[in-house]
């Protein structure tokens, strides 16, 4: 029996072992585009081994939203919601896995206290991957919203100098700092040359970026276009709109800054004053001969 216990150790010691390393054998054995990708590669094929396990179970809803997430932090295109769930997931494992651990070696508590630590580790773990796309996608729209109003002023002095709305805007990709918006912007004119319509084509655009601004911008266009109207005079006023929006959320986020000092000057600064001003009187106080 002692035997027979050994083996059946072994065996199951093999068959996880397999499961945990085969799919990075078959990684190994093909060519992908994931092994290029810096930290990621890594942990690449386990989540192309659980994406499929994960992909039955992403309702449409949430497919949608992560689908918008990986287009506004122009996460890699081969990256579908099915691998960001399998993240999660492997995150979620590696979360419970180190908190249970961790308690185990140190306080060994009980059996459910060691579950609700490992539930908790692992679900806060298991949201990093989704907050890492947010913020991400945050950046690269606030970074393309500082750069809207140049390639509007670009395309504006274009169009006034004789150029049609297409050329503008290649002379202003062409010209302009390199960014996210002018990465889409391109993206945008290889599809007008690859014979889909100058509108459409914008209308993409302005879904890529997520920008309220930037659709704006696309439906004046539009507009503008189906009327026959001269683009010059509108340019220009949307150029002018957006540097007058931009100083606006300017003057907000000053006019934020004093409300945000007020916490960390109540909770560090002010106690600190306090003290240092309160010591002295204290130390008087208690050496004096009433």
């Amino acid at each position: 029996m002692f035997w027979l216990s050994i083996m059946a150790a072994g065996i199951c010691l093999s068959c996880l072992l397999w499961l945990v390393f085969q799919p990075w054998a078959q990684s190994c054995s093909a060519t992908s585009s994931q092994q290029n990708r810096g930290v990621l590669r890594f942990v690449w094929p386990w989540v192309q081994a659980l994406s499929q396990v994960c992909k039955p179970f992403i309702s449409w809803a949430r497919r949608r939203r992560l689908g918008q997430l990986l287009s506004l932090s122009a996460w890699p295109e081969d990256w579908r919601p099915e691998h960001v769930v399998a993240l999660q997931l492997l995150c979620f494992i590696l979360g419970a896995v180190l908190s249970i651990g961790a308690l185990f070696q140190y306080a060994k508590p009980g059996l459910p206290a060691l579950l609700g630590a490992g539930l908790v580790a692992g679900s806060v773990l298991a949201c990093l991957p989704v907050q890492h796309l947010r913020r991400r996608a945050k950046e690269r729209q606030l970074a393309m919203l500082r750069e809207f109003p140049f390639m509007l002023d670009m395309t504006t002095l274009c169009v006034e100098a004789g150029l049609n709305l297409q050329g503008a805007l290649i002379q202003a990709a062409t010209h302009g700092p390199q960014g996210a918006l002018m990465s889409e912007l391109r993206r945008a004119q290889t599809d007008m040359r690859a014979g889909m319509p100058r509108i459409a084509a914008l209308k993409l655009f302005a879904v890529r970026t997520g920008l309220a601004e930037v659709q704006q911008w696309v439906m004046a266009m539009e507009q503008a276009d189906s009327l026959g109207m001269s683009l010059g005079p509108i340019l220009r006023a949307q150029s002018e709109q957006r540097r007058n929006e931009r100083f606006l959320r300017a003057e907000k986020l000053a006019l934020q800054a004093p409300v945000k000092m007020l916490f960390p000057m109540v909770v560090c600064i002010f106690p600190c004053t306090f003290l240092v001003i309160a010591f002295p009187i204290v130390i008087k106080l208690l050496s004096a001969d009433f």
